[in-house]
C-alpha cells in the first residue's frame, strides 16, 4: 500500500500538475505555430522561389534512373535539406513568440515602483534613530 501513498502524493505536488498543463499548452502552441508557418510563412516565401515548397529544396547527387518505357529503375540520390530549412523556420518562430509572451507577462507580473518616501518622513527617521543611539542623561 506504501507505493500506492507515495504515488499519490507524487501526483499531488502542485509542480507535476503544473508540467503536466504545461507540456499540453506547449503541444497546443507548437500545432498553432506550425499552421501559421505551414499556411502564412511558408507561401510567402514559396512566392520569392517561383512556387517551389521550401520543404521540397534538395541537392540531387544522383537523379533516378529510368528504362524506356519511363519506369523508374534506380531511385534518386539526393539530399534533402529543405525540410531542415523549414523545422529551423519553425524552431525560431515559435522560441521568438514564447519570448515575446514570457517578456509581456514579465512586464505585467512585475511589481510596481514602490512609492517614494517623503523627505519629511526620511528625517524624522534619522532624528528617531540618533535619539535612540544617544546615552541617556
Amino acid at each position: 500500500m506504501g507505493l500506492i501513498t507515495e504515488f499519490k502524493e507524487f501526483i499531488s505536488r502542485g509542480n507535476v500538475v503544473d508540467l503536466a498543463v504545461g507540456v499540453v499548452i506547449g503541444a497546443a502552441f507548437g500545432k498553432i505555430v506550425t499552421a501559421l508557418v505551414d499556411g502564412i510563412v511558408m507561401p510567402a516565401i514559396g512566392a520569392f522561389t517561383k512556387g517551389v515548397s521550401v520543404s521540397d529544396w534538395k541537392y540531387v547527387i544522383k537523379p533516378a534512373q529510368l528504362d524506356s518505357a519511363g519506369k523508374e529503375v534506380a531511385t534518386e540520390l539526393a539530399i534533402r535539406y529543405g525540410m531542415f530549412v523549414q523545422t529551423i523556420i519553425d524552431f525560431l518562430l515559435i522560441a521568438l513568440v514564447i519570448f515575446l509572451i514570457l517578456k509581456a507577462y514579465n512586464r505585467v507580473r512585475a511589481p510596481a515602483a514602490a512609492a517614494a518616501i517623503p523627505e519629511e518622513v526620511l528625517l524624522l527617521r534619522e532624528i528617531r534613530d540618533e535619539l535612540k543611539n544617544k546615552p541617556g542623561p
